[in-house]
This record gives structure tokens, C-alpha cells and sequence, in this order.
């Protein structure tokens, strides 16, 4: 059987996460020493005695997120279970870096400083109360893909940034725009229409300022060819070439994450079982949405990985 470790993206983050990991194994409490001698600053306390609100800006969530996917790799690592037990890895978002590190294609603290980069400057390419992102649920995405056309004014920019599942497809861009697609897409025939608290309009052409500041940040940092194939969130496709992965994650910036599609290249392949690796189990939901004959495991807690010799 072939199975897929896959990373969560932001809003899996939750005060305390990674910390039994850390009190439990050794290599897992490295990852959070690595991160925090990375970033010159203790991530870890925030992470496990902050407040939510400050774990949530997107330059410290994208870190601490894959500080604890990291720690959740070194523990299963610690039981026998390292990255030559997965077929392919991917991650939605942020997590694709996650998924990179764990596969050795970049170092961990490289991916800290990366995703603090990319938080700062996701932040920072629209002023706050600009943009907007929405979850439009029971449309699928060439549905939601039109909604955008129409909903898109002069000067104002809409796009499908997120095919999450069968039934949920996010949309990003200029607050108005947003707000359009939404009606337009209830007159579709959607069940709902969600506005997301975030504080950019991710996976959209107003991310270019950051695109720009993530190709100059990559040029800069080694990346090796990863131990096992990558699924990457722009192509939905194995991508292994270094060349190719750094230019993926400039384009990921603007680009939709197509994580639908990447679930079901990955069932095509022979993967029948998804390790969501890490805080949640978020990933775990929109996969059993895609397709119901997949098999689904969270680990992000020492009795989860400890359960692994039970099995």
C-alpha cells in the first residue's frame, strides 16, 4: 500500500501544538530549537503559551505550523517511520514547504526563515481591509472559475485561489470583488458563501509584491532534489527538479492551490492512505470529500504516533 504524507496550510494553528510532542521526543524538541535559533526569537513560547490572536498573524503562524510538522515528522522518525515510508509528500500552501523540509529539499531552519519571509511579505503586498477571501461551498471549481470572470470589475481583481474539495472552492482578491462572487455564486445554486477572517488576499495576482520578494528570498537558499516526489499545489503534479520546485513556490504565491487535483494525481498513483502530518485534521476532511476510499491518519500528538506500533 502506498501512502502520502501530506502538511497543513494556515488556520490549522491552535496554542500548544507540537509541545507533548516536544516533551515526549528528543529529535522533536530539536525542530522547535532549530526554528527559534533560525528566527533569533522564541516561536516555541508563542507557540505553546501565547495568544491565539498573535500565533495567527501570518508571518508567525506559517513558521510555527511547520515547526510542528516538522516535530511530528522527527517523532515518527523516532518509531521507524521516516520519509522513505511515504510514496509522495505535498502540503497545501505554506505546507508545501513543510513537505519539502521533511523530504530534505530544504533545511529546517532555511524553511523558517523562508516562511517568516513569505508571512511578512503575503502580509505587507495589500493594506489591510483591501482584500478579501471566501469560501464558496457546493460549487465546484470551472463553476466557481466563471464566477470570478463575472464577478471581476476594472481595476479589481477576483480568481479561484483554493479547490479545496468537491465541495468547497475559495476566492481571493479585492474586497468588493470578493463580495460580488459570493452573490453571483449563490444565484449559482451555492449552499453558502463565507467570508474568511484572513488578514490578505492569498493565492491572487495582488500577492505579486510577494512573489517578487519570495523569488528574490528562494534564489538565495539551497534546495536539494527531495528523498520522495513532490505533489506541488500549482502543476498537481510529481515535481522533483530543484529548478523546478523553486520556480513553483514563486508561482504558488498568486497561484491556486489546487489540492482536489493533487489528492486525486495521488490516488492515480496507487496512494490509498493520507498521514496528515501535524497540527489538525483539516487536510484529513476535505481528502474523505474528494474521495470516500481513502484512508486518513492525523499525527500530531505523541499517543497518535505511539499508536503506530499497535497497529
Amino acid at each position: 500500500m502506498t501512502i502520502a504524507f501530506v502538511f497543513p496550510g494556515q488556520g490549522a494553528q491552535a496554542i500548544g501544538m507540537g509541545q507533548a510532542l516536544a516533551q515526549t521526543y528528543p529529535a522533536a524538541k530539536a525542530v522547535f530549537d532549530e526554528v527559534d535559533a533560525a528566527l533569533g526569537e522564541k516561536l516555541s513560547e508563542l507557540i505553546w503559551d501565547g495568544d491565539i490572536e498573535t500565533l495567527t498573524l501570518t508571518q508567525n503562524a506559517q513558521p510555527a505550523l511547520m515547526a510542528t510538522s516538522l516535530a511530528a515528522m522527527r517523532a515518527l522518525e523516532a518509531e521507524g517511520y521516516g520519509i522513505d515510508h511515504a510514496g509522495y509528500v505535498a502540503g497545501h500552501s505554506l505546507g508545501e514547504y513543510s513537505a519539502l523540509a521533511a523530504a530534505g529539499a530544504i533545511s529546517i531552519a532555511d524553511t523558517a526563515r523562508l516562511l517568516r519571509t513569505r508571512g511578512e511579505a503575503m502580509q505587507s503586498a495589500v493594506p489591510v481591509g483591501i482584500g478579501a477571501m471566501a469560501a464558496l461551498l457546493g460549487l465546484d471549481f470551472a463553476t466557481v472559475k466563471e464566477v470570478a470572470a463575472e464577478a471581476a470589475a476594472p481595476g479589481e481583481v477576483v480568481q479561484a485561489a483554493n479547490d479545496n474539495d468537491p465541495t468547497q472552492v475559495v476566492v481571493s482578491g479585492h474586497k468588493a470583488a470578493v463580495e460580488r462572487a459570493a452573490e453571483i455564486a449563490k444565484a449559482r445554486g451555492a449552499k453558502r458563501a463565507v467570508m474568511l477572517p484572513v488578514s490578505a488576499p492569498f493565492h491572487c495576482a495582488l500577492m505579486q509584491p510577494a512573489a517578487d520578494v519570495m523569488a528574490e528570498a528562494l534564489a538565495a537558499v539551497e534546495i536539494k532534489a527531495p528523498a520522495v516526489p513532490l505533489i506541488a499545489n500549482v502543476r498537481a503534479d510529481v515535481v522533483n527538479d530543484p529548478a523546478d520546485i523553486r520556480q513553483l513556490l514563486v508561482e504558488q504565491v498568486t497561484g491556486s492551490v489546487r489540492w482536489r487535483e493533487s489528492v486525486q494525481v495521488m490516488a492515480s498513483k496507487g496512494v490509498a492512505e493520507f498521514w496528515e502530518i501535524g497540527s489538525g485534521k483539516a487536510l484529513s476532511g476535505m481528502i474523505r470529500k474528494i474521495d470516500r476510499s481513502l484512508t486518513c491518519r492525523q499525527f500530531g500528538t505523541p499517543d497518535a504516533v505511539a499508536a503506530l506500533k499497535d497497529a
